[in-house]
């Protein structure tokens, strides 16, 4: 069920959660299919789905929702797993009037919605350098903002100059860098901020050599990541001391499996989905991985991929 009416009165009233949804100029949808976009292939529905047009239709929307309802927000859904029984409540997940790249200097303004390797190459084009590392991230500048992302050496601690986001209560919001609060895969704003977009800067440099180094980081994610698989990414965080795939690796968990859910041969820090997993296989899995990595190294690691929703109804997790 699809609606854009711009005000209630216009939806036909189905008992839905969707009935409650504030006017908008956005697309909402009701019970919309989540596993056809995430990159494990598996999951069940957004209760409510809503595409916002631009952030100031996000904010009016976010400042109508009654505050018992819940705000999910995903990108790409390339760090995610969305448990089978779906999310309950609305799931935000920006489109086209979020995705703008514009390089001016030695800085960007870009869309939280702009996947990072769009902005990579967009910034090479413009004789930026520094944010090569972006093309290493297979997701959108909302969630590296979110998580810090980084990869091959930078992240987005390195590059941020501003973040714009909007509040649950549907406040404009802009932070500083040192307003993120970043650490490492991690960033301290409220789980409720949406990000809508971000300046980021880089330095001058020669276009070349930027592509250069954008074509070693690609041939190094193809060489040692099973990026041809569904998989989730990075599933846990390097520990202080340490990197996940070596403990994981000691544990004897390379290759193993759970169902159609298996830790990767070839990078044993990625999940991925061999065919007909679910996310409840999935997740077992990864905890299986930590119950081992604990039992043989005393380190416990901490779930990189976010993990959203609600199981199946009758599985016990």
């Amino acid at each position: 069920m699809t609606a854009a009416a711009p005000s209630m009165t216009e939806r036909p009233m189905t008992g839905h959660l969707i009935d409650r949804m504030p006017a908008c100029r956005g697309r909402l949808t009701a019970d919309a299919p989540l596993a056809p976009v995430t990159w494990f292939r598996v999951g069940g529905p957004a209760e409510v789905m809503f595409r916002p047009a631009d952030p100031e239709d996000l904010a009016g929307f976010l400042a109508a929702l009654p505050h018992d309802v819940p705000v999910t927000v995903i990108g790409v859904a390339s760090n995610l797993l969305v448990r089978d029984g779906g999310i309950p409540g609305v799931t935000i997940r920006l489109g086209r009037g979020f995705t703008d790249i514009v390089a001016e200097g030695d800085t960007l303004t870009v869309g939280a919605a702009a996947l990072d390797l769009n902005v990579a190459t967009v910034a090479r084009d413009a004789g930026i350098a520094g944010l090569e590392f972006l093309s290493g991230i297979p997701g959108t500048i909302g969630g590296a903002l979110r998580m810090n992302g980084g990869a091959y050496g930078r992240e987005m601690a390195d590059a941020l100059v501003s973040a714009q986001a909007v509040g649950r209560d549907g406040a404009m919001l802009s932070f500083t860098r040192e307003e993120m609060g970043f650490t490492y895969r991690h960033a301290a704003v409220p789980e409720g901020c949406v990000f809508t977009g971000a300046t980021l800067r880089g330095e001058l440099g020669n276009a070349l050599e930027i592509a250069r180094r954008m074509t070693e980081i690609a041939d190094k994610r193809a060489d040692s990541q099973p990026i041809r698989s569904r998989t989730g990414g990075s599933t846990f965080k390097n520990p202080d001391g340490h990197k996940a795939w070596e403990l994981i690796d000691k544990a004897g968990c390379r290759g193993l499996s759970i169902g159609d859910a298996q830790v990767s041969e070839k990078h044993c820090n990625f999940l991925i989905n061999q065919g007909a997993a679910s996310a409840a296989d999935l997740e077992a899995l990864g905890d299986e991985v930590r119950r081992r990595v604990f039992e043989t190294s005393g380190v416990t690691l901490e779930w990189e991929i976010k993990r959203v929703g609600v199981p199946a109804t009758g599985d016990a997790r």
